[in-house]
């Protein structure tokens, strides 16, 4: 559930970022369509069949992640891409609402996948900065994240990078791979938070 209307007036994703100025390296970040969709799975497909990110365990197909690119964009929440001059996607982003009770409205999850070829290009911390900016102008004032707890610290590092603090651990929550993993919970304050009412 969406608090207020996507509406990109004013904010502009689709600025060019420079990954590595050395190697004259760019992305933009912009709006997903679907069009995108195709190399979208062809991203989580990765995560699902070879990492433990992700707690599912057979990859969707292309039209079962369209369905769930059409159910996020029409809760107008942002679903948002980086790609190269020809398009090609290097990672993806989008914001869920957190629960589906109506008190949890304005608290929203994120979701973040990169490339296993764009790596390490500061992709993901884009990608997260932007989603943070646009779901502050939709209204929203928490935004969650749940972390995988097998091993990496990539995640955890990333969302502390941008004002995340851990707020919980839920043990033995998952069961991928022949091994038990825990989710890590963490919590970034959007906007103005819990010092004002949502409709100050």
């Amino acid at each position: 559930m969406c608090s207020a209307p996507y509406n990109t007036t004013n904010y502009h994703p689709n600025s060019t970022i420079a990954v590595d100025s050395s190697k004259n390296k760019a992305y933009t970040i912009r709006e997903a369509n679907p069009a995108d969709i195709s190399q979208i799975t062809e991203i989580y497909a990765h995560y699902v069949n070879f990492d433990l990110c992700t707690f599912e365990e057979i990859a969707p197909t292309i039209d079962e992640m369209l369905k769930r690119y059409t159910d996020i964009t029409e809760q107008k929440l942002p679903y948002i891409v980086a790609t190269t001059d020809n398009d090609m996607i290097l990672g993806y982003a989008y914001a869920v609402p957190h629960r589906t009770r109506s008190a949890y409205r304005f608290t929203v999850e994120d979701s973040i996948y990169v490339s296993p070829s764009a790596l390490r290009l500061g992709i993901g911390y884009a990608l997260l900065r932007e989603l943070i900016k646009l779901c502050t102008l939709l209204g929203h004032r928490q935004m969650v994240a749940v972390i995988a707890d097998c091993g990496k610290q990539n995640s955890i590092q990333l969302h502390e990078r941008l004002g995340f603090k851990r707020a919980g651990l839920l043990s033995s929550v998952g069961y991928k791979k022949q091994r038990w993993i825990n989710t890590i919970l963490m919590q970034v304050a959007l906007g103005n938070g819990d010092k004002t009412s949502p409709n100050s």
